[in-house]
C-alpha cells in the first residue's frame, strides 16, 4: 500500500509540483493550504510524512509542527520543512520545534524523493 503525504502549502503551484513528483514516485498526497487546514487533515486522515512551508497564513509551519507534536499518533511521524527560510536560527527553531529535516525552495524534485525515501522508504 502506498504510503500518505500530507503536503502542506500556501503556494497553489508549490503544492502541485510537490504533489506531482511524490505522485510520480509512488505515493500517496494529500494537499492543504495552510498550517491550520494541513492540523485538521492530519487529524482526520493518518499520513506518514508531513511537509510544511513555514510562511502561511493562519498557522505556520512552526506552529504546525508544534501542533502535531502534541498529538501522540504523529509523536515520531517525519516532519519535512520545504521553505525558503534557510538561516541557522530558523532551522534550529525548526528542530526545537520537532522537525525531522529542512529542504529548501526551489526544490529540485529527485532530492525530494530521495529524502523522502530516506525518511519513510
Amino acid at each position: 500500500m502506498a504510503k500518505t503525504i500530507l503536503a502542506v502549502d500556501d503556494s497553489a503551484s508549490i503544492r502541485q509540483m510537490v504533489s506531482f513528483t511524490l505522485k510520480s514516485a509512488g505515493y500517496e498526497v494529500i494537499e492543504a493550504v495552510d498550517g491550520m487546514d494541513g492540523l485538521d487533515k492530519a487529524k482526520a486522515k493518518s499520513v506518514n510524512l508531513v511537509l510544511t512551508d513555514q510562511n502561511m497564513p493562519r498557522m505556520d509551519g512552526l506552529t504546525l509542527i508544534k501542533s502535531l507534536r502534541g498529538i501522540p499518533q504523529y509523536a515520531s511521524t517525519p516532519i519535512l520543512m520545504l521553505t525558503t527560510e534557510s538561516s541557522d536560527a530558523m532551522k534550529s527553531q525548526g528542530r526545537a520545534a520537532g522537525a525531522t529535516g529542512w529542504l529548501v525552495k526551489p526544490f529540485d524534485p529527485q532530492k525530494l524523493i530521495e529524502v523522502v525515501r530516506k525518511v519513510i522508504g
